[in-house]
C-alpha cells in the first residue's frame, strides 16, 4: 500500500518484484520537504519483513536504518492479516471456491474467525515494529501511516460478496485500531489516512483507491492506492511535521 505499485513511473533501481513507484508517498513526502529518501517500501511485506526476513532477496526493511533520519514512515500489517487477498477472494465468482486446493485457500481467506485471529497477532507485531523503529532512529520523528479506506461505510461493494465486504469491513477497524494502539503504546506517531479517507473509497466519485479487477501494467494495482491518493497520504504527513 506504501510502494505504489502500478503507479506510473517506478522508482528508478528497484526491485521488480517491490513494485515501487517514483509518485508513492514517501517520494512526494520527500520533495515536499527537501528530504534525502531510502524508499524500502515492498509490495506484499508483512511486519516479519519489516523487521527480519528477507523479501524476494531484499534486506529486512529495517536494515535501511543508520540512525541519522530525521522521519521514518510506515505503512505495514495489512498483508499479516489478510487484507486485501480476502478481498479479492470476495471480488471471485463463488465457482471459484469449488476448484480443488484453490477454492479451500480462498474460504480460508473470507473465514471471518481467521481473520479475527490474525487481527489479534498483528498488535504485538506493530508494537515491535514501533519499538524497533524508535531504537534505530532515535532522533527521527517515527510515523506509522494507517490504511486507506477501500470500502464503502454502508451497502455494496461490486463484484465483492456481501459477506466478504463485512468481513473486510471489519478487518480494516481492526487493523486502524491495532495500528493506533500500537504508535500510542511505542512513541510514535500516528497519520490518520483511513479516517480522512472516508469519502474518498474506492466505489466513491472522487476514489483514492482502486476497485477490484485485473491487475494492468499502465494502471495502479486493484485494491491499492491510486495517484490521488498517494497525494493525498503526502498531504497528511506533510501537514503532521509542520
Amino acid at each position: 500500500m506504501a510502494a505504489g505499485p502500478g503507479i506510473l513511473p517506478r522508482a528508478k533501481g528497484a526491485p521488480f518484484f517491490a513494485g515501487r513507484s517514483a509518485r508513492n508517498y514517501p517520494h512526494l513526502v520527500a520533495e515536499r520537504l527537501g528530504l534525502d529518501l531510502v524508499d524500502v517500501t515492498y509490495s506484499g511485506a508483512t511486519t516479519a519483513n519489516v523487521l527480519t526476513d528477507p523479501q524476494s532477496g531484499a534486506p529486512a526493511q529495517i536494515e535501511a536504518l543508520d540512525g541519522t533520519e530525521e522521519l521514518v514512515t510506515v505503512t505495514i500489517g495489512g498483508n499479516d492479516v489478510g487484507y486485501v487477498p480476502l478481498l479479492y477472494a470476495a471480488g471471485l465468482p463463488s465457482f471459484v471456491r469449488a476448484v480443488p486446493l484453490l477454492g479451500d485457500r480462498l474460504t480460508g481467506q473470507l473465514d471471518p474467525a481467521a481473520r479475527d485471529q490474525a487481527l489479534a497477532d498483528v498488535g504485538e507485531s506493530l508494537a515491535r515494529v514501533g519499538r524497533t523503529l524508535r531504537q534505530r532512529a532515535p532522533r527521527a520523528r517515527v510515523m506509522f501511516v494507517d490504511y486507506l479506506t477501500l470500502l464503502p461505510a454502508v451497502g455494496a461493494a461490486p463484484p465483492l460478496s456481501d459477506a466478504g465486504v463485512a468481513t473486510g469491513r471489519q478487518v480494516a477497524f481492526g487493523l486502524a485500531q491495532a495500528t493506533a494502539e500500537a504508535a500510542a503504546a511505542t512513541g510514535c506517531e500516528l497519520v490518520r489516512a483511513a479516517e480522512h479517507s472516508v469519502d474518498h473509497h474506492a466505489w466513491s466519485a472522487e476514489p483514492w483507491t482502486t476497485r477490484f479487477g485485473l491487475p494492468l501494467p499502465w494502471r495502479a494495482a486493484p485494491l491499492h492506492p491510486n495517484a490521488a491518493g498517494m497525494r493525498a497520504v503526502a498531504d497528511l504527513v506533510v501537514a503532521q511535521m509542520s
